[in-house]
C-alpha cells in the first residue's frame, strides 16, 4: 500500500509532484518536485526520531566548516520532523544536485570517495558530540555472528534453511579464522559509507556524504573497512560472486591520504577491517535470509525477500575470500 506523503507541513510542497528514490534499503525516500526541491523521508522504525537532533547538529558542524551536507527542513511549525497518526516519523532534507552511483566504475571515482569521506571526517575531527540516538550494535561483529548462529537454531523449518545453513557455515568458519583486531580507537563517523550514500557532481567530483541516521563512534578500520567493501567490489550488491579491485582500493586510499593521514595503527588494520566488514554483512544477510525481517528486497532480482538476502549473503561472503586473497597486496599498496 502506498504511504500518504504529509506534504501539507512544509510551505511549497504541497502541490509538488513527488517520486519515490530508489536504493535505500531501510527508508522511505521520496523526491519532492521536477525539477527536485527537497527530498521527503519515512524514517524506519529501526531509527528513533531524536536521531534528526543529531544530524542537525552535525550538519550544522559540517557546514560551518565548508563541507556540502544534506540539511533538515524544519516543519511549518519548527519541528525537525513530523509523527502521523500511524507513528511514523516523516523528514524532509534539501535537494543536492548531482549524481549517486550503486558501484565504483573507474579508479577516479574510488579516489575522489576517499578524498571527500576524508574531508568529512577531518571536519568533524575535534568536534564532539553526545548522541541523542545510536545504534552501538551496529557493527557488533561478534553479537552479528552470533545472532546467524540463533537464526539457524530457530530457523530448521525455513524453506531455504539447507541453502542458508552451507553459506552460514562457511561465514562462520572465516569469521573463526579472521586476524584483526576488535576494537581500536573511535573517532566520529558516517556509519555506512557505500557508494551509493555519496554524492557526485556532473564532473565527477565527490561533493557530498548522504544518509546520516547511522552516525556514531567507530573505529576507522571499521568506517573505512565499511567504505572499501562497497567501493572496491567490481560486481553489484546483488551478485552472487564478487572480486575485490585491489587497484580501487590503491585509489581510494591515495584519495584518503591527500586529505587526511593515517596513523601507523590505523594503516596497519584496515586491511583485515575490510574483511571483517564484508564477513559482518554476509552473516547480516544470511539471518536475514531466514528470518526475512530486516532488509528491503527487489522482487525484480529475486522472488523473495529471503532469496535476495541469501543471494546478497553468497555475495559478500565471496568478496571476504577475495579481500583475504589479497591482505598482503593491501598492506603493500598502503605503505
Amino acid at each position: 500500500m502506498t504511504k500518504k506523503l504529509p506534504l501539507e507541513h512544509w510551505s511549497g510542497f504541497q502541490h509538488q509532484t513527488c517520486a519515490p528514490l530508489e536504493g535505500g534499503l531501510i527508508n522511505g525516500t521520496w523526491q519532492v518536485g521536477e525539477p527536485p526541491i527537497a527530498v521527503i523521508q519515512s524514517l524506519s522504525p529501526i531509527f528513533r526520531p531524536e536521531v534528526n537532533l543529531d544530524i542537525a547538529a552535525i550538519t550544522q558542524r559540517l557546514s560551518e566548516r565548508g563541507v556540502l551536507t544534506p540539511e533538515l527542513l524544519p516543519t511549518d511549525t519548527g519541528d525537525l520532523w513530523f509523527l502521523d497518526e500511524e507513528g511514523c516519523c516523516w523528514r524532509a532534507l534539501n535537494w543536492l544536485p548531482g549524481v549517486t552511483y550503486s558501484k565504483v566504475a573507474k579508479a577516479e571515482m574510488a579516489f575522489e570517495a576517499g578524498a571527500m569521506v576524508a574531508r568529512w571526517h577531518a571536519a568533524l575531527e575535534d568536534f564532539e558530540h553526545d548522541f541523542q540516538f545510536s545504534r552501538p550494535g551496529a557493527h557488533d561483529t561478534l553479537a552479528h555472528m552470533q545472532h546467524l548462529e540463533e537464526s539457524l537454531e530457530k530457523g530448521r523449518v525455513h524453506r531455504l534453511y539447507d541453502q542458508v545453513g552451507g553459506v552460514a557455515e562457511q561465514i562462520l568458519g572465516a569469521w573463526r579464522s579472521w586476524e584483526g583486531r576488535l576494537d581500536g580507537p573511535q573517532m566520529l563517523s558516517h556509519g555506512d559509507l557505500k557508494i551509493s550514500n555519496l554524492r557526485f557532481d556532473a564532473h565527477g567530483k565527490a561533493i557530498a556524504l548522504l544518509d546520516l541516521d547511522t552516525m556514531g563512534y567507530l573505529s576507522l578500520d571499521v568506517e573505512l573497512g565499511d567504505a572499501l567493501r562497497s567501493w572496491c567490489n567490481r560486481s553489484a550488491e546483488d551478485a552472487e560472486n564478487c572480486v575485490f579491485d585491489l587497484a580501487n582500493f590503491q585509489s581510494a586510499a591515495e584519495g584518503y591520504l591527500s586529505e587526511r593521514t593515517l596513523n601507523t595503527e590505523e594503516q596497519e588494520a584496515l586491511p583485515r577491517g575490510v574483511e571483517r566488514i564484508c564477513l559482518e554483512l554476509a552473516s547480516r544477510f544470511a539471518a536475514d535470509a531466514l528470518n526475512e525481517s530486516y532488509f528491503g528486497w527487489n522482487p525484480s532480482i529475486a522472488p523473495t525477500q529471503g532469496e535476495h538476502n541469501l543471494l546478497r549473503a553468497r555475495g559478500q561472503l565471496s568478496l571476504a575470500q577475495s579481500v583475504r586473497l589479497q591482505i598482503r597486496s593491501m598492506e603493500d599498496a598502503l605503505r
